[in-house]
């Protein structure tokens, strides 16, 4: 899963990034309304993480650009404004959910599984696909009973798979889902973390569409 982060406190957001990016997730920063807006022109997030007082304006500028423009994409507004006319505001102009700092990373990261698991119109948090069930809550994998250990990015790249069961993802859009832009991406990284997870899954699985991507495929 990839995120945006706009935060213009840079200890905020460098712990953040770093604590997200341990919990598994692809994290791009801006800190600024302009840097924001062109990250969001120029990249596909699965979800927005946004500070209101940003150096050249308010962040609810990208929010109401976003949803005039009628993108559907999960916002949560992380803010130090704890007025509720301020709640109110970010809420009633769009935002899917409202933090107010100092918060915890663990709250944090289960409110974006929540928003993430609503954009996908699941109604728990657990991944199935046939005897796959994947928690991305506690980072398990679990297959007929049994426990399977994954790395991170094998932890990912499947999970990138199983949101969108029946979709071919390219190496491209699976690097993007999982790794972000200033991380360095060794060529045949996608078709590693792939092989990785085939050994642990099974070979059958996990499907290579020659010349387009991969897609899951449930057993006979």
């Amino acid at each position: 899963m990839r995120l945006l982060l706009i935060e213009d406190d840079f200890m905020i957001l460098e712990s953040l990034t770093i604590g997200l990016r341990q919990g598994g997730y692809a994290v791009d920063v801006a800190m600024n309304i302009q840097a924001g807006q062109l990250s969001l022109s120029t990249h596909k997030y699965d979800l927005v993480l946004l500070d209101v007082g940003l150096p050249d304006g308010s962040g609810l500028e990208i929010l109401k650009d976003l949803r005039s423009r009628r993108d559907p994409i999960p916002v949560l507004i992380i803010t130090a404004r704890d007025m509720l006319k301020d709640v109110v505001t970010g809420l009633d102009n769009g935002a899917d959910d409202y933090m107010i700092k100092p918060f915890a990373l663990e709250e944090l990261e289960a409110r974006i599984r929540v928003l993430l698991r609503r954009s996908a119109g699941r109604a728990t948090s657990i991944i199935t696909f046939g005897n796959i069930q994947l928690d991305p809550a506690s980072h398990g994998l679990n297959i007929d009973g049994e426990t399977i250990i994954l790395s991170g990015r094998e932890f990912s790249v499947l999970h990138a798979l199983m949101e969108k069961p029946g979709t071919v993802l390219s190496r491209q859009q699976l690097e993007e889902k999982i790794y972000g832009w200033n991380e360095e991406i060794e060529s045949n990284t996608i078709e590693y973390h792939i092989s990785q997870l085939r050994k642990k899954i099974g070979r059958d699985i996990i499907r290579n569409i020659r010349g387009v991507g991969y897609t899951l495929e449930k057993k006979a």
